[in-house]
């Protein structure tokens, strides 16, 4: 059942992240941010606990309090915002990395993922990056919340291997790899076909949704 509940709730917001990035600073990065919030609330009770993910009442209830706390800060504060969004999906690509290399060890997983989610986020906020990089990099992180969720339903990857220190199930099917190109690939030519924001740096994309601006 947790397999299928967080499955769901990847791919949904991984679909709005993949098409709809150029939206991401005042509407997309809050609800990315809450799938943050719930999956390291959750993760927190079951470290702690040694239950499994998802397995209480109590991951739920700490997931949705932290899932409520991490949309709130994305919502309120650019910073926050961008740490967000590029901690987020360089997690994501990091993580889908060492699952594409058949790493086994979850704790370089994570490690790998956490990594390359701070580089991507001291860069977005040091060097103000345009919203062009924005768009690749959301349709590339969306792209791999989407087929992990599809993975996570068809049995590719199980929510147990969160938990666990060595990751024992993991499908490399070519048809992953397929889906996942064809998703970044299809939202990456759907954002720019329908963003004017191209020449906009983030903060400019930012300020733009916060004074409510007609920018998309």
């Amino acid at each position: 059942m947790s397999d299928f509940v967080l499955g769901l709730l990847v791919i949904i917001v991984g679909a709005a992240f993949c098409f709809q990035g150029y939206l991401a600073m005042r509407v997309i990065i809050p609800i990315w941010g809450a799938l943050a919030g719930f999956s390291f609330g959750a993760g927190l009770v079951a470290a702690i606990s040694g239950d499994g993910f998802l397995s209480t009442a109590l991951g739920w209830i700490v997931g949705i309090a932290f899932a409520l706390l991490f949309a709130a800060f994305a919502y309120l504060y650019y910073a926050v915002s961008v740490v967000i969004a590029m901690g987020a999906i360089g997690f994501m690509l990091g993580t889908s990395l060492m699952y594409a290399l058949d790493i086994h060890w979850r704790w370089l997983v994570v490690l790998v993922g956490v990594a390359l989610g701070v580089v991507l986020a001291v860069l977005a906020i040091v060097g103000d990056l345009p919203m062009v990089l924005l768009i690749v990099l959301s349709g590339l992180g969306g792209a791999a919340a989407i087929t992990g969720g599809l993975m996570l339903w068809f049995g590719g990857v199980d929510t147990d291997d969160f938990t666990d220190q060595v990751i024992e199930q993991a499908d490399h099917g070519w048809w992953w790899y397929a889906i996942f190109f064809a998703l970044a690939i299809a939202g990456v030519v759907t954002q720019v076909r329908f963003t004017n924001r191209m020449g906009m740096s983030m903060r400019e994309a930012w300020e733009a949704d916060r004074n409510r601006q007609p920018a998309v």
